[in-house]
């Protein structure tokens, strides 16, 4: 799989658990599965395909 661009190699993992693997907290970004962006709700039971490229996002506050 893809993720930003780079070459990841997880098998059966969730987007919750590629997000713990990276330690990215899911409150603070965006995942995107193959040009589709996927809710929160979703990351615990949505399971990433070697095939897929995924995109996160992290959402960063300023003033």
């Amino acid at each position: 799989m893809l993720v930003n661009g780079k070459k990841m190699s997880f098998e059966n993992i969730t987007i919750l658990q590629l997000l713990n693997e990276l330690n990215l907290d899911m409150n603070k970004v965006v995942v995107e599965v193959n040009l589709e962006i996927i809710s929160k709700e979703n990351y615990c039971n949505f399971v990433l395909n070697k095939e897929d490229r995924i995109e996160i996002i992290s959402l960063v506050g300023g003033g």
